[in-house]
């Protein structure tokens, strides 16, 4: 299962050996290698603070004989699966499949956490989402509000790419943030790859236009431009987003190839709001879950999923450079859940 999908059929042999799912140095092992305990241990620990409390509260809701399927104790189920931040739809969803199977009968806990975790996987399947590079420099974009994860999550992508023999350019296009500008150029230090930078302030378009132009001066493969932090209610900004699309598309000679939304597992149903307006406004391709390092309430992907046709290519587990999976439905169905 590869991190990226090339454009070129020619280049097919060249991605061989992407980087997989562990959160170790990019190695040969199989899919069924990095999607089996690796990539559930490690979403299971990203969503520890939804783990513990689905299982506390639903387990609340039995007794040792079991419990009966009626109408009290579906109205319950529901509240306790508010509680992830997943919203009322998917929590309707959820209770509804389990009053289908099982109203009117007693039931045990494994029945329930058994129905609501298969219907979790369902409602969170997605075709292959890997990146989708096209012809040399490809450009991704990253979107996202101030705090949300964003430049520590281009550090994380760039490094995976790097360390699979791709050159990539980073552009601090984040000008009104000084510490912005300062955390990816350690980035780009620790990882081995250039940077563009501009003076505090200046046009963020500016940047993008001369990464792209620094990307295709030096052979680059990947360009990845970080973009200024804002709120998605703030029109002047969004339009801001427009422009350095547009400039990418006139140097580039094309879209770029990846529009990425980074959205905060911590930011609940809050993220519904920045995905719309973003998408709106920067034509987003896929998003990055970032933060879900074991105190966000993961359930809110499931709106998303279930409002938007963005797939989620990334999820964030950590602070660290190697701290990023690939996005597992299946696996993330069962630790969301997992005991």
């Amino acid at each position: 299962m590869a991190f990226w999908r090339s454009k070129k059929k020619s280049d097919d042999s060249s991605t061989s050996n992407t980087p997989g799912d562990s959160n170790s140095a990019p190695s040969d092992d199989s899919p069924e290698t990095a999607d089996t305990g690796g990539l559930f241990g490690r979403f299971r620990s990203g969503l520890e603070k939804t783990r513990r409390t689905l299982n506390t509260d639903i387990r609340d809701l039995f007794k040792d004989e079991g419990r009966l399927v009626d109408d009290e104790f579906l109205g319950e189920l529901f509240a306790k699966l508010i509680r992830t931040d997943m919203g009322a739809g998917p929590a309707e969803e959820l209770r509804d499949e389990v009053a289908k199977q099982y109203r009117g009968r007693k039931v045990q806990l494994n029945d329930v956490i058994e129905s609501i975790t298969e219907q979790t996987r369902t409602m969170l399947r997605q075709d292959e989402a890997p990146l989708n590079l096209g012809d040399p420099p490809s450009v991704i974009l990253v979107v996202g509000v101030n705090g949300s994860g964003k430049t520590t999550s281009i550090g994380k992508v760039a490094h995976f790419l790097t360390t699979s023999g791709k050159k990539v350019v980073l552009g601090a296009g984040d000008t009104f943030r000084a510490a912005a500008v300062q955390q990816l150029t350690i980035w780009s230090e620790r990882i081995g790859c250039d940077i563009v930078t501009g003076k505090q302030g200046a046009d963020p378009a500016s940047v993008a236009f001369q990464t792209v132009d620094k990307a295709l001066q030096s052979g680059a493969d990947v360009a990845i431009i970080d973009t200024a932090g804002r709120l998605q209610t703030q029109s002047n900004l969004m339009q801001e987003l427009e422009k350095i699309r547009r400039v990418v598309e006139k140097k580039l000679g094309r879209e770029p190839d990846e529009v990425l939304l980074v959205l905060d597992a911590t930011a609940g149903q809050n993220a519904l709001s920045q995905a719309k307006g973003f998408s709106e406004a920067a034509g987003c391709t896929g998003i990055v879950l970032a933060k879900l390092d074991g105190s966000a309430r993961g359930g809110v992907i499931l709106p998303i999923r279930r409002q938007f046709s963005l797939p989620v290519k990334f999820v964030g587990l950590g602070e660290g450079i190697e701290d990023i999976a690939k996005f597992d439905a299946d696996s993330f169905a069962k630790a969301l859940f997992a005991d």
